[in-house]
């Protein structure tokens, strides 16, 4: 990569999209990329609108500021279609990533005339079959790693199995399920 990819993260507050692009920005650090991830909120709560940001180059990135023309936005909540402009700047050979349970092409409509690549993960499904309850951000994560190419998958899962033993030292139980959230994500994402 010469150059640096950006991905901004459009969620509800308590979804995990904060946690999700940190976790996507350790990841890539720990493949020797330069690295940002961060979020952009204010005294928002439970449920409400957060956005996240990542900045991922094989460089040093000297900009810090919110990300306006990102190559990927993954929406975590799709009821944020409706209210917030998600593909605004988006570059049109990126990619919108939605959480939904649609079809790529069902989604189109509600995209405000955006014209370049649509990909759907029905994150619920994923969450629900391997998690046994609804976390969307460990789905999301895997599909836009699948989406964008960031990383190769093998890397990206034996990366975040570390880091999920980590994070979850006093509840190992869930590592298992959170590895085969992302394996499945990256397998059931549509529009590739």
């Amino acid at each position: 990569m010469s150059k640096i990819l950006e991905i901004r993260w459009h969620g509800r507050g308590g979804q995990g999209a904060k946690t999700a692009s940190l976790l996507l920005a350790e990841a890539a650090f720990n493949t020797g990329s330069y690295v940002q991830g961060f979020p952009e909120y204010g005294p928002e709560r439970m449920g409400a609108p957060i956005t996240a940001y990542n900045r991922i180059s094989d460089e040093r990135i000297r900009v810090h500021s919110n990300i306006y023309e990102p190559n990927y936005v993954v929406v975590v909540d799709e009821s944020l279609l409706s209210s917030v402009d998600v593909t605004a700047g988006l570059k049109a050979d990126g990619a919108v990533i939605v959480n939904t349970e649609k079809a790529p092409d069902e989604i189109r409509s509600y995209l405000g005339g955006y014209q370049g690549k649509i990909c759907t993960i029905d994150a619920r499904k994923v969450s629900l079959s391997t998690l046994g309850k609804y976390f969307p951000n460990t789905p999301m994560l895997g599909a836009v790693v699948k989406v964008s190419g960031l990383m190769k998958e093998e890397d990206f899962i034996n990366d975040m199995k570390q880091s999920f033993a980590h994070k979850f030292a006093s509840k190992p139980e869930v590592i298992e399920g959170n590895t085969k959230a992302l394996e499945m994500a990256m397998k059931e994402v549509k529009g590739l």
